[in-house]
């Protein structure tokens, strides 16, 4: 009676780690689901930063690639966090060109992508070094001026706009060239 006993309790336990993993998993998956996808992975990276600096050059701004992507929930997060808010959604649009740099160190893609992935890295000074989302700053010639860690912004499940904030108007032209 007491092996029968301990095997319904291993079945048992068994059972209820695998509903509570499904369980952790459902709320997570949830959690993301109620944040706007805003990384474009049909679209050429390279390119995408291209197009931005000619952009950015045309308006006298630098550009930020928030690198990461919708696999990412910081990456969501900060997407979510700067859009609803409008004091840095100003310093943004006022100083650069903001855009999302779809990055998956995870997927091993076809030959084309992981060359791409490869030149991204080289292009952005292996900004992957400091985990997603990383933000890289660009002068108008696509010089990487600096690498932001998202992580000294955190502040729980989200971001602080003091340092979101801080972070950047320390990197605004006008910062930079002063």
């Amino acid at each position: 009676m007491t092996v029968e006993l301990i095997t319904f309790t291993d079945r048992t336990m068994k059972r209820l780690i695998i509903i509570l993993t499904a369980v952790l998993f459902a709320v997570n998956a949830n959690a993301q689901a109620g944040l706007k996808k805003v990384y474009n992975e049909d679209i050429n990276p390279i390119e995408q930063i291209d197009q931005a600096l000619s952009k950015a050059k045309s308006e006298g701004k630098f550009v930020i690639c928030q690198v990461g992507g919708n696999w990412c929930p910081w990456c969501l997060r900060f997407a979510d966090f700067v859009t609803n808010d409008t004091t840095i959604s100003k310093v943004i649009d006022d100083s650069y060109e903001f855009i999302h740099v779809n990055y998956n160190p995870r997927k091993s893609g076809n030959e084309e992508q992981q060359l791409q992935a490869k030149e991204l890295m080289k292009r952005l000074n292996n900004c992957s070094r400091f985990g997603f989302p990383v933000f890289v700053v660009l002068d108008e010639d696509g010089k990487v001026l600096h690498i932001q860690d998202s992580s000294f912004m955190e502040e729980g499940k989200s971001y602080n706009q003091e340092k979101v904030l801080r972070f950047l108007q320390n990197w605004t032209p006008k910062a930079v060239r002063n």
